[in-house]
Formats: structure tokens, C-alpha cells, sequence
């Protein structure tokens, strides 16, 4: 099975009202340790904890600023 790469990277700056600018990524690169408050396309709002270098595999449109602790977050899509 082949997996396409990603090809568009947008630097996440965590915001309880502001959106993707294109629209709902395909995951979430995880840069530095800690917990991100995710939203799904469906405006499911959901908190995960995770370590630094991981790829959650996630249609989100925000990652909200209350609760989110982990930082260099960036935005995967296959554009």
C-alpha cells in the first residue's frame, strides 16, 4: 500500500475561535510534549496527550488554545 506524503504544512497557532485557513487538516504534526484540545470537522472537540514527534491522524479545522500545552504544532494536508 502507498501512502501519498503530505504536501502543504501550516504552523498551528492555537486559537479557541480561529480556524485552518484551509480548512480541515489531515493531521497534526506534534512537535513538543504536551496535551492539544482538537476540533473535528463536526465541531467534536476532543483532548489528547501526546509526545513530542508524533503525527496524530486527524481531521481537525482548530486547535483550541484553552488546554493545549504542546507546542510546535503543525498542520499536515495532501493538497
Amino acid at each position: 500500500m502507498q501512502i501519498d506524503p503530505y504536501n502543504r504544512f501550516y504552523a498551528v497557532t492555537p486559537s479557541d475561535t480561529v480556524n485552518f485557513p484551509w480548512g480541515p487538516c489531515e493531521g497534526l504534526f506534534i512537535g513538543g510534549n504536551g496535551t492539544l484540545q482538537v476540533v473535528a470537522q463536526d465541531g467534536t472537540v476532543t483532548e489528547f496527550d501526546h509526545t513530542k514527534g508524533v503525527v496524530l491522524p486527524v481531521k481537525a479545522i482548530r486547535v483550541n488554545a484553552t488546554n493545549t500545552t504542546a507546542t510546535k504544532i503543525v498542520a499536515l494536508y495532501r493538497q
